[in-house]
């Protein structure tokens, strides 16, 4: 039944049956060597290589860098399979011009040379417009989309998802170490990324009208190009008629991705249910919300947007999940996000695991082994 049949109110209220709403994953990854572990600059080989092999699979900004996007799914499993194939499809090829193919937020090793820019147009007239910024790259995250039927939607939506930010942050953050170190924060690729002038959590939006003036506004500055770099994050697609949240570095593993997918549907469902607009956090208190995450991830402490006291991220996590079960009931996912939940606390985040693979190891060398052998598990 469309929004004409039954009215934009009653529109919402259908599509919280949450088999409605539709999910898609992005997911970037790094190319690293196989014997020095440093950045490898091999994806337009790996890429050639691949195409038509009905996985959609590109190029990124960096040279070392490659993206795998699912196609529009309705269920976690058909999800799961898409990305499980696509890591799969992608390790092989990497393997295959002796490199590896690893899901980390930032580059574990400083070795080899810097990482070299795809040459498009684009990507040269950012290196022009944002200049020492492109040092920042290459980083990866995991971009999950929902489909919503309109911008008024999509804007309701996005100020929910707003509000857990930080919570997602710290369920995927998967950056501890960077160029050889360790940074000792979770998620170094969210500190990385803070810096371009458009990235970070958007304002809080009245309507879908405010939202356009909003980037309008951020686009005349110059601190983005257009509407693809509009890079809070939470936003709406520049090119799919969705709502992307783009908060969390790329998911160590598949399942962790799906868990990421998950979540936002059932934010999105629940945000529709209600109908509201969303809590409106002032940015004073959100910034340093999405700071603490990037800092402790999972296993730390978080902010709690309702007190603005420090609590257990794990805790935080929880209440989302409480407060999204009904959603995550009809779709069918609960037990899905309750059991990946409870093994991420048990584990740690993917943060915590490239640590403990240190620990095991001893090395940086030992941690990248470890990445390259879990992005591609089942």
């Amino acid at each position: 039944m469309s929004e004409a049949q039954l009215g934009t109110r009653e529109y919402l209220l259908a599509v919280t049956e949450v088999d409605q709403l539709t999910v898609g994953v992005e997911e970037e990854f790094l190319l690293v060597d196989v014997e020095s572990g440093g950045l490898a600059d091999r994806a337009p080989d790996i890429l050639s290589e691949v195409e038509g092999g009905g996985h959609d699979l590109q190029p990124e900004i960096a040279l070392s860098q490659v993206e795998s996007a699912s196609a529009v799914c309705v269920t976690m499993s058909d999800l799961r399979a898409q990305l499980s194939s696509a890591r799969r499809v992608l390790a092989d090829e990497a393997t295959r011009h002796g490199s590896r193919l690893i899901a980390t937020g930032t580059p574990v090793l400083g070795r080899g040379s810097p990482s070299g820019l795809t040459p498009l147009p684009r990507y040269h007239r950012m290196t022009r417009e944002f200049r020492a910024l492109i040092g920042d790259l290459p980083v990866c995250g995991c971009h999950v989309h929902v489909g919503l039927p309109d911008d008024e939607t999509r804007v309701l939506v996005c100020n929910h998802i707003r509000y857990w930010l930080p919570t997602l942050l710290a369920i995927n953050a998967n950056s501890p170490y960077c160029n050889g170190a360790d940074t000792g924060y979770a998620s170094w690729r969210y500190l990385m990324w803070s810096r371009w002038p458009s990235a970070g959590a958007p304002p809080w939006f009245e309507s879908a009208s405010d939202y356009y003036a909003a980037r309008e506004q951020v686009i005349a500055s110059g601190a983005a190009m257009d509407l693809g770099m509009l890079y809070w994050d939470v936003r709406l697609s520049a090119h799919q008629p969705t709502v992307e949240v783009r908060v969390g570095d790329v998911a160590p593993t598949v399942d962790d991705a799906v868990l990421m997918a998950a979540l936002v549907r059932g934010i999105a469902a629940t945000a529709l249910a209600t109908g509201e607009l969303g809590p409106a956090v002032p940015q004073y208190l959100l910034r340093p919300a999405l700071w603490r995450a990037a800092r402790d991830g999972l296993e730390g402490q978080g902010v709690d947007l309702v007190t603005g006291e420090l609590a257990p991220a794990a805790d935080l996590a929880g209440a989302l999940v409480r407060w999204i079960r009904p959603a995550l009931e009809m779709a069918g996912d609960y037990e899905l996000v309750d059991e990946s939940l409870a093994r991420l606390v048990l584990d740690g985040c993917g943060a915590a695991r490239q640590r403990a693979a240190f620990g095991r190891t001893g090395s940086l060398d030992g941690v990248v082994e470890f990445l390259a052998a879990q992005t591609r598990s089942a």
